[in-house]
């Protein structure tokens, strides 16, 4: 089972998931093949699975670099829209990597092609660009109810659930968030660790379930703070919680 699990920085602000089982290891959204093959060859790792979220670039750019170095499985949405992914997955697929089960969802609304990797086994979602520490994905393909329904998949996990995303961009959700919800307390204190944590250059992630269903103004759409609000930006009374996703989706892309 997997032991070990690392982040591999790429571009500005992307983490590539490193997956880790004595000397394998498989990756999520490998952007940047030559971040991957540094960490590999440091760490003495053989590379044995990749795991895709959705089809953009920033994720899927080191696919065929990695698989013709190491023959590792790709993994990755349905569609046949992303060059190298050998095994197509959709809603409630299972697989087995570095004997681990992970069970996928499919979690439209940044891309229609996305789709969301979680072990039970090691307590851990990996959510792409679906879910983020206080934020979501902009809805570049999805509608704002796709979102909507995928981050439901997320809100009801175990607690306990440790949340992997794969950008740095707490900070600037928090930023967000607190003027979606100024009153949550447990927010003001999480902004005021992350600030700790990235004032000393440490990365934010993983988060949890616990935590994002505290912070998190796209889970907390039914809380009054947060619907009172987007109804403010929205000049809209009686929103539904849908409604006031897509209002503070658009009243961040605005921000």
């Amino acid at each position: 089972m997997i032991s070990n699990i690392e982040a591999i920085p790429a571009f500005s602000d992307n983490y590539i998931w490193a997956l880790i089982n004595g000397n394998s290891a498989a990756v999520v959204d490998p952007g940047d093949a030559s971040a991957v093959e540094n960490f590999l060859n440091i760490n003495n790792l053989n590379l044995e699975a990749i795991l895709i979220t959705h089809h953009h670039f920033d994720h899927t750019g080191g696919i065929l670099d990695l698989a013709s170095k190491w023959t590792p499985k790709v993994y990755g949405p349905k569609g046949g829209h992303i060059d190298g992914i050998d095994f197509e997955l959709s809603e409630n697929s299972n697989i087995i990597v570095l004997n681990t089960e992970f069970h996928v969802f499919e979690t439209p609304g940044h891309t229609l092609d996305h789709i969301a990797y979680y072990s039970e086994g090691i307590d851990s979602l990996f959510c792409g660009d679906t879910l983020f520490s206080g934020g979501c994905g902009r809805l570049f393909e999805g509608t704002p109810l796709q979102m909507f329904d995928s981050l439901n998949k997320f809100s009801g996990l175990p607690e306990k659930t440790k949340v992997y995303c794969t950008h740095e961009y707490t900070l600037s959700n928090l930023t967000f968030a607190l003027e979606v919800e100024p009153n949550n307390l447990n927010l003001k204190n999480y902004f005021k660790e992350v600030i700790a944590l990235r004032n000393s250059n440490k990365m934010s992630l993983p988060s949890s379930i616990s935590l994002e269903n505290k912070i998190n103004p796209f889970l907390r759409t039914s809380v009054n703070q947060v619907k009172e609000n987007a109804e403010i930006y929205a000049n809209k009374k009686n929103l539904q919680p849908v409604e006031v996703l897509a209002a503070i989706r658009d009243w961040k892309d605005n921000f």
